[in-house]
């Protein structure tokens, strides 16, 4: 299958996307956003993880920002080591790409280092420093995501997504943030309405402040409107 140039709520850098994983995530967060409110989960993200090996034959090209399976978490505790070191090695035979990863089970980035490009980019996500999530997600709890992270030891560039952001403590999570050392922080909201519990804009934008005081670029997507405001972003 060819690759899918990024669109939608994307990041915006990213250029396309792909997805080597099929079946349903293994955190199974309510907030999903492979499920859509309307027309429910693709048939290709439905039912047991599996690695759909035609894909390993797509042909990336090169000079791409490519977001590696967007919508599964390749780096998950339950997926075989196997299929991991299988997309690793599909992503190292273009070697003119950056590619994307981004999980919220960041202790394993460090099995797998050795095998990554050194242009590729790791991420994690953090919506908050609270245990709210343990009530709403099967992924690794935040304290341990912000653990592994500050513990990474890598030259490769690190970002971290807040998204979608919930209620927290300013300084708490600015500290997490500062000790981890991203290039950049992603930003968003809940897109299609979950009822989470989310945090006043008082609270972002003081999280904002403190992150550009240490010097962290911030990246705003722009679904965080709806909580800001338009004319603040």
């Amino acid at each position: 299958m060819p690759l899918n140039k990024s669109k939608g709520n994307m990041y915006p850098w990213v250029t396309h996307t792909h997805a080597h994983l099929g079946g349903e995530c293994l955190h199974k967060c309510s907030y999903c956003y492979v499920d859509n409110p309307r027309f429910g989960r693709p048939e290709k993200f439905r039912g047991p993880l599996q690695l759909m090996w035609e894909e390993l034959l797509t042909r990336y090209g090169t000079g791409r920002t490519i977001f590696v399976d967007h919508c599964n978490d390749l780096f998950a505790e339950d997926v075989p080591r196997e299929w991991i070191m299988n997309v690793l090695n599909h992503c190292a035979q273009w070697l003119e790409n950056t590619y994307v990863y981004q999980t919220k089970n960041p202790g394993r980035y460090v099995e797998f280092l050795r095998w990554m490009l050194p242009t590729c980019m790791l991420g994690c996500t953090i919506e908050t420093n609270r245990d709210i999530l343990n009530t709403i997600s099967c992924a690794p709890r935040p304290v341990g995501r912000f653990a592994a992270m500050q513990q990474l030891n890598t030259s490769r560039i690190l970002f971290v997504t807040i998204e979608p952001i919930m209620d927290f403590d300013v300084d708490v999570l600015a500290e997490w943030i500062r000790k981890i050392g991203p290039e950049f922080v992603n930003i968003g909201a809940d897109s299609k309405g979950h009822n989470l519990p989310e945090p006043p804009a008082e609270k972002i934008f003081a999280l904002i402040d403190l992150l550009d005081k240490a010097g962290i670029e911030i990246r705003a997507k722009h679904n965080l409107e709806r909580i800001l405001g338009k004319e603040e972003l």
